[in-house]
């Protein structure tokens, strides 16, 4: 389990003007994750996803509070923690080396690291390792950088905008991807704005906006609460929780007061959710 406790950030002062400097980012948050569960972190850009992710993984210290994986603080970056943790941020840079020597390297930090897996895992991509990474585009070097980070078989893997620079294909082959490395021992948690892309992965949702959390749920509950349709009914459009235009009339959501099944709508549950907060702050 990881657990966010009281947590207060504030970015420190420096002699850039473009940096948030002395600004608060987070006040007084808590919540936690647990394993089993695929998590998605959902905000607009500037909600502060990139800055809690930062924080859970230990990169980042905070002002108060305290984020416990197991717990071990994680900011202590202790051997215990960082080989069970592992963060695929959104921008990074891979060496101009040989696939199978960056492997080689690295795989010594992950003790349950696992080649077949990374075998298999750049299969869902259509990639080998017969490859030098100085020579792959920037979308198939983040194929391979989540291919590993899956094959390190932590407790706990962070991915943000893992979706960003992945053509329609690969955004596909990412939900198959990631569905074949979850199981009941591991937290995945994958922050981003592209909702659609994250729609039938995740089993529960956390919404971020203003570094505040405006919804923590799951899926289940989320889909007990509520009914998601697509009608040109203007009754029910009319006496709608929330409706967005659609090709067949509009997406609304409703109470559930009869316990109906329904597929949830990510973007339209975000939209609804965002929409409210902007609203009371109006």
């Amino acid at each position: 389990m990881v657990e966010i406790n009281n947590l207060s950030f504030v970015y420190p002062k420096t002699g850039f003007a473009f940096y948030k400097t002395g600004k608060e980012i987070f006040h007084d948050l808590s919540f936690s994750l647990e394993k089993g569960r695929v998590y998605g972190l959902l905000g607009k850009n500037g909600a502060g996803k990139s800055t809690l992710l930062h924080l859970i993984s230990g990169l980042l210290t905070p002002k108060n509070g305290n984020i416990l994986m197991n717990g071990t603080d994680v900011r202590r970056r202790l051997p215990l923690t960082l080989k069970d943790m592992f963060i695929v941020p959104e921008e990074f840079e891979l060496p101009s080396i040989s696939l199978i020597n960056y492997i080689d390297i690295n795989s010594a930090f992950y003790p349950k690291f696992n080649k077949d897996e990374m075998i298999k895992y750049l299969h869902f991509f259509e990639l080998d390792l017969d490859m030098n990474l100085g020579a792959l585009s920037m979308g198939q070097k983040k194929k391979v950088f989540m291919s590993f980070a899956l094959a390190t078989n932590v407790s706990v893997l962070i991915m943000d905008e893992p979706t960003n620079g992945l053509d329609i294909p690969g955004k596909s082959q990412f939900r198959k991807f990631i569905s074949s490395g979850m199981n009941d021992e591991k937290i995945i948690l994958i922050s981003t704005h592209q909702v659609k892309d994250v729609d039938k992965l995740i089993d529960h949702v956390i919404i971020l906006e203003d570094s505040k959390i405006l919804l923590d749920e799951s899926m289940e509950e989320i889909t007990r609460k509520y009914l998601f349709l697509e009608t040109d009914n203007k009754d029910i459009i009319n006496n709608a929780l929330y409706s967005i235009p659609s090709l067949q009339g509009d997406y609304v959501i409703l109470p559930n007061e009869n316990g109906e099944e329904s597929q949830i709508n990510l973007e339209l549950l975000f939209g609804a959710i965002t929409s409210k907060y902007e609203k009371h702050n109006d």
